[in-house]
This record gives structure tokens, C-alpha cells and sequence, in this order.
């Protein structure tokens, strides 16, 4: 009988786990945490975007559809072939549309990829400034400790009262348990409720510098790490009120029409009754990458393509509650 060695097994769990994440189960499951197969995958992230672009799809695809008509009656629509107007028309807007389209997804890539990566920063400044207030801030009693992790609760509320902020939507009981109830009702009545909650974090950490409970080159530390937070805010609010101009927008909508009322001139006399279903296929990958592009460039929203902004709170929060449950127990476990 042939057994299997003890490290064989482990690289090939290794393998088929590498394999199973490579999938778009894996990498959605990654990205969301949502358990869902492939196909329910697609239609998650199509959804979004199939219902705008339909209209202008059936459109184009009903044009196609009445030049075929057309043609069939034998009705001079097209330009005649050795003039060659349509042609050269066709492949002018193709290196037009081609650059505009590229320009388009890249610009709005990048802005999904900069806000991402504004929210991972957020997440390391969260853990370090957590763990810098329980180790670094002396407490002296029963009272003080608690005092301590309710703050700790104030720094899991900044990236979700930082999330409603971006979605412009009001405090909600996201927010109630993590802190007083009077401070709750106070965040309620603020513009910006972010800012707030620094406020109060500035000045537990001012209150603990007074009482000797911090001296000044931790304060300055843990003050850094705080204007590391507003930083990370202003970041994205600088990507949510600086859209990309309109004008983009609109000028490649206004190409693509022309571009699918001219297409199917050149396609009937070839295609005849397929054309009106290329004319589909073709409107259909145009907008779709441009609604995508309009989707990505706005991240903080609950569209399926955009920043899981909900899972990257939840893992704040489970880091800094496990802290809170962990650490009195474990102080000085380094000694041991």
C-alpha cells in the first residue's frame, strides 16, 4: 500500500487551495467574503450594469435590425464599395473610440486603486494606533482601563462613521455601540462625524498626557498617527468630490452612437439579418466597459464592483475587539 508523505500532502493542500483561489468563487470569496459559485458571481457583478446599458443595447440592436429590413428590399442605403466612405469612416472611430476607451478605464482604475489603497493604510493606522494607546497609556485602576477601551471602541468607529460619511448617509446604530450614548446623539447632530470622533481621541490622549499617563514623545507618536487618520479621510474625499469631468463621459457616448449608426451600413451587405445581433454584441462591450469605468471611479458605494467597504470595517473591528479580549490576559506573556 502507498502512503502519502506527510509534507506531499501538505504542498498539494497547498496547490489545490492556490488553485481553488485563483477561481472567481476564490477571488470574490477573497475580496467579499461572500461563499457564492461562478455563476452567481457573474451575475453579481453584471447586474450592475446590464440594467443601464440595456436600452441603448436594444436600440442599437433594433437599428441593425431595420437596416437588414432595409437592405432586403434592396434599397440603396450604403455608399457604393469602390468609394470606400463608410470604411475608411469605420476604422477612423475605431482608433478613436479604441483611445478614448483606454484613456477612460485607466483613469478610472486608477482612482479605484488609490482608494484602495488609501483603505489599507487606514487599516495598518488603525492597528497601530490601537495597540500604541493599550500598551503605550498607564492605567492605574479598574476605571482608567475601561476608559481605555471605550476609546478603543472610538477608533473602530472612525472607519465606519468615515464610510457613512463617503456614502452621505446619515449616523446610524452602526455607530451606537461603540460608544456612549450621549456621544452618540452628539455625533447624530455634526457635519462631520469623523472628525468627531478624532476630536475625542485627541483629547483623551491631551487628558493622559496631563495626568503623567503619557509623556511627550508618545503623545506626539499617537497625535501622528492621528493626522495619519484625517489624512487617509481627506484622501477620499478628495477622489469622491473630484469626479472625472463629464465631458469624457458624454463625448464617448456621443461617438459610440455615431460609431453604431454608421457600423451597420458596412456590416448588411455582408451579414444581412446578423447584423441587428452583431450591432448588440458590439454596443454591449462598448458600454459595458464604460459603465464599469463609471462605476470603479466612485469606489465607496454599494455597487458589486466597487471597495468592500463593509468587510474592511469588520476586520478593524475584529482586530481591535480581539485586542480588547486578548490582551489584560496576555500582558506579559513576552516574558514567559
Amino acid at each position: 500500500m502507498n502512503f502519502i508523505k506527510p509534507n506531499n500532502a501538505l504542498e498539494q493542500c497547498k496547490r489545490l487551495l492556490n488553485k481553488a483561489r485563483n477561481t472567481f468563487k476564490g477571488k470574490h470569496h477573497l475580496y467579499t467574503g461572500e461563499t457564492l459559485n461562478w455563476f452567481q458571481v457573474i451575475l453579481r457583478l453584471e447586474r450592475t450594469v446590464i440594467p443601464v446599458i440595456f436600452p441603448w443595447v436594444l436600440f442599437c440592436s433594433g437599428y441593425g435590425f431595420f437596416i437588414s429590413l432595409i437592405h432586403h428590399f434592396d434599397t440603396e442605403i450604403v455608399f457604393p464599395e469602390k468609394n470606400g466612405v463608410i470604411t475608411n469612416a469605420i476604422l477612423s472611430f475605431n482608433v478613436g473610440l479604441t483611445l478614448l476607451l483606454v484613456f477612460r478605464t485607466n483613469t478610472a482604475h486608477d482612482r479605484f486603486w488609490e482608494a484602495r489603497k488609501l483603505w489599507g493604510r487606514l487599516v495598518n493606522t488603525v492597528r497601530n494606533l490601537a495597540q500604541g494607546i493599550y500598551i503605550v497609556v498607564k492605567d492605574k485602576s479598574h476605571q482608567e482601563r475601561v476608559e481605555k477601551e471605550a476609546i478603543l471602541k472610538l477608533l473602530v468607529a472612525f472607519p465606519i462613521a468615515m464610510k457613512l460619511h463617503l456614502r452621505a448617509e446619515p449616523v446610524d446604530k452602526q455607530l451606537a455601540s461603540l460608544m456612549s450614548e450621549n456621544q452618540y446623539f452628539q455625533l447624530k447632530s455634526v457635519r462631520h462625524s469623523p472628525l468627531q470622533i478624532v476630536f475625542w481621541i485627541r483629547g483623551y490622549l491631551q487628558h493622559q498626557y496631563e495626568c503623567n499617563c503619557l509623556n511627550i514623545y508618545q503623545l506626539t507618536a499617537l497625535h501622528a498617527l492621528l493626522d495619519e487618520l484625517i489624512n487617509i479621510l481627506g484622501g477620499c474625499e478628495r477622489i469622491l468630490k473630484t469626479p472625472l469631468p463629464l465631458i469624457y463621459s458624454i463625448k464617448f457616448r456621443l461617438l459610440v452612437l455615431i460609431y453604431c449608426l454608421i457600423l451597420p451600413l458596412e456590416l448588411v451587405k455582408n451579414l444581412t439579418w446578423w447584423t441587428g445581433l452583431i450591432m448588440a454584441f458590439v454596443s454591449f462591450t462598448l458600454l459595458s466597459i464604460e459603465q464599469i469605468g463609471s462605476e470603479i471611479e466612485e469606489p465607496f458605494g454599494y455597487d458589486a464592483n466597487d471597495l468592500p467597504l463593509d468587510v474592511i470595517c469588520n476586520t478593524m473591528r475584529q482586530n481591535v475587539e480581539e485586542l480588547i479580549a486578548v490582551a489584560p490576559s496576555s500582558s506579559c506573556s513576552w516574558r514567559d
